[in-house]
């Protein structure tokens, strides 16, 4: 694609980086074929080529966006699987993202958005603040049929039957391994603190089993995703900029083989932290922390998972679906390390028939576009269960809210089963659905 950018244009750093990617766009439409958006509303400009333009027309003309090209931007899911369909390698997550930026800091929302913003943006990344909000939405969602605003009815409807209590597994500390082979720093996450602990405790549980050490850092909290993708920079760059110092920290004193993510969505940011803060006095500590980010699939693929016949009484006979979270297949590229381990675990996994599309959840998307979202997760539920499964297994805790919460089917995280299997407690969500174990205790 032919750019008309001037030379001081292209001195911003985001807008040279635009137009790299820009110029590698060769029209093809190939990303229509695997687009969302594009699938559920067939409009050229709720695809990936089409926002392109509208991106390429906003930048190169310094315009202040008009409501059409806000619009079709927010549509999307920023699912990247676009980018693992392109031929010509076109870097579209970094191209949305600053479209965004531009997009947050000279388009004037109507004031009922500018608030909903605002309030995900000092609420969802902040577990205690997350979980009062949840006791509200909790109490009135009876009364979420009567909300005049979809976007009000979503975030009603989002709030679990039971929200549970508070782990101290995820307080700053050292869980040692049974037999050391590694030394890791676990990202507890923001969200899904407040949302599902038992992922965390799963986590802890499998990996120090398997002879990892496991540090949950002092300082370390929420990646900066939700907000990144809001377009609101300063105050992403400011909750990652405390995990960077806090992982580096920890990479200087006990040194880390890793730093284990077992939220996709958060892995795919945090992985990226090298070129979210390239013009920063940070670049080298971020492009540190990102050189040694896995998903907590890649670093079980480097330990010795091995199934604890004993303790469970054979290889549990159950089919999982396994759902693949959009930002791990499409945004970090890791398509079969999960249900690799799955398999090697003994279960019997299976795909739906689009296992490439996104079921919809998108970090905020469920909440600001819960019209599309609703028909993406239809969709979702309808291949999942199509397969018959007794269990779904995904690695990512927007994804399990989302599909859990039109399924009957038990929906687990991916370590929970892989827990499970190798002596771990059974999954609390297959013991009883909705409901909790009781606390783990912290293992010291």
């Amino acid at each position: 694609m032919q750019t008309t950018f001037t030379d001081d244009q292209l001195k911003d750093a985001g807008t040279a980086r635009a137009n790299e990617i820009l110029r590698t766009c060769v029209h093809c439409g190939f990303c229509t074929a695997t687009c969302p958006t594009y699938q559920v509303l067939g409009d050229e400009l709720d695809s990936p080529r089409g926002r392109i333009y509208l991106i390429k027309d906003m930048l190169e003309n310094e315009r202040v966006p008009d409501e059409k090209t806000v619009k079709h931007i927010d549509r999307c899911l920023s699912c990247l699987a676009c980018m693992t369909t392109c031929p010509s390698g076109v870097h579209y997550m970094h191209l949305v993202d600053h479209a965004r930026e531009y997009i947050e800091n000279t388009y004037k929302r109507p004031l009922s958005d500018r608030a909903l913003r605002w309030v995900l943006a000092r609420i969802l990344p902040y577990p205690m603040r997350f979980r009062v909000a949840l006791l509200g939405a909790k109490i009135g969602r009876p009364f979420a049929r009567f909300m005049p605003d979809a976007r009000l009815r979503a975030m009603l409807e989002m709030a679990p039957k039971v929200i549970p209590p508070v782990s101290r597994n995820d307080d700053p500390q050292t869980f040692p391994a049974e037999d050391k082979k590694m030394r890791v720093a676990l990202m507890t996450g923001c969200a899904q603190k407040a949302l599902n602990t038992d992922i965390n405790d799963a986590t802890i549980r499998l990996l120090t089993r398997l002879g990892a050490e496991v540090v949950v850092a002092e300082g370390a909290g929420c990646c900066g995703a939700l907000t990144h993708h809001m377009g609101k920079t300063s105050e992403s760059h400011a909750t990652a900029s405390k995990n960077i110092k806090a992982w580096r920290a920890e990479m200087l004193d006990g040194g880390l083989d890793a730093i284990v993510i077992n939220t996709s969505g958060c892995g795919t940011t945090v992985k990226d932290y090298g070129h979210m803060f390239r013009e920063t006095e940070l670049a080298a500590d971020a492009a540190a922390v990102a050189d040694i980010a896995m998903d907590v699939s890649e670093v079980l693929m480097k330990l010795d998972l091995t199934p604890d016949l004993e303790k469970t009484g054979g290889a549990p006979d159950l089919t999982v679906a396994y759902h693949a979270a959009c930002s791990l297949q499409h945004g970090q590229q890791i398509k079969t390390f999960p249900k690799d381990l799955l398999k090697k675990a003994g279960f019997k996994v299976a795909e739906p028939a689009d296992s490439h599309l996104c079921c919809g959840s998108a970090g905020t998307y469920n909440l600001m576009q819960p019209e599309i979202s609703k028909q993406l997760k239809t969709r979702k539920v309808q291949t999942l269960e199509a397969v018959k499964p007794d269990v779904i297994a995904a690695g990512n805790i927007g994804c399990m809210m989302q599909i859990g919460g039109a399924t009957e089917v038990p929906i687990v995280h991916t370590v929970e089963l892989l827990d499970w299997a190798t002596g771990g407690p059974k999954p609390p969500a297959l013991t009883a659905p909705g409901k909790r174990a009781p606390d783990v205790p912290i293992l010291r």
